[in-house]
């Protein structure tokens, strides 16, 4: 079976990940909400080190429940940097507390955050068919300006196109691989 070039096939969680996963259209707002905050804790890191975690991180986060963040007090941020079950960078522990704050403003202003990401491709999923590596596209661009505009962090134009790949509104699995 043909799977994208980066998938580590010893990994179990990746293959995983890729097969079921990984480019599949998502419209849940608390799925894309979890999505989000991985893929900004991601920053600087590999996503394999955040899939590891992942479990830890939904059970630290109180399973990425937008409201109960978004009223994290120092606490429970002190209770975050602690845990040494996650990744521990206060500024990334900040910025998705503010970020839950302003995806909720979001999803008054749209009806819902899915209403809202998936308006910039008018809910039409892009499916790239050239296998070259992009780490940012004029559509990745668009979104983070607009989510830096709305105040949100860790949301610059490469984290948002890792988080369109995930959240399946890129398709950028290789043209051979069996998702494709």
């Amino acid at each position: 079976m043909n799977r994208c070039f980066w998938v580590d096939e010893k990994s179990e969680i990746y293959v995983k990940y890729h097969d079921e996963e990984w480019g599949v259209p998502k419209y849940d707002d608390r799925m894309l909400f979890e999505l989000l905050i991985l893929e900004s804790f991601q920053a600087g890191l590999s996503w394999l080190t955040v899939l590891k975690k992942r479990e830890d991180f939904r059970k630290a986060f109180d399973n990425f429940d937008v409201l109960k963040v978004a009223n994290y007090d120092d606490n429970k941020v002190n209770e975050l940097l602690n845990n040494e079950k996650i990744i521990r960078s206060r500024g990334k522990i900040s910025a998705s507390i503010n970020n839950a704050k302003i995806f909720i403003n979001i999803q008054k202003e749209f009806g819902s955050f899915s209403n809202y990401i998936w308006g910039f491709t008018s809910g039409n999923v892009i499916k790239n068919n050239d296998d070259k590596i992009k780490v940012s596209t004029p559509l990745s661009d668009e979104i983070s300006k607009d989510l830096k505009k709305r105040g949100m962090k860790y949301v610059g134009t490469v984290i948002i196109y890792s988080y369109l790949q995930s959240v399946g509104i890129v398709n950028d699995h290789d043209t051979k691989c069996f998702r494709y």
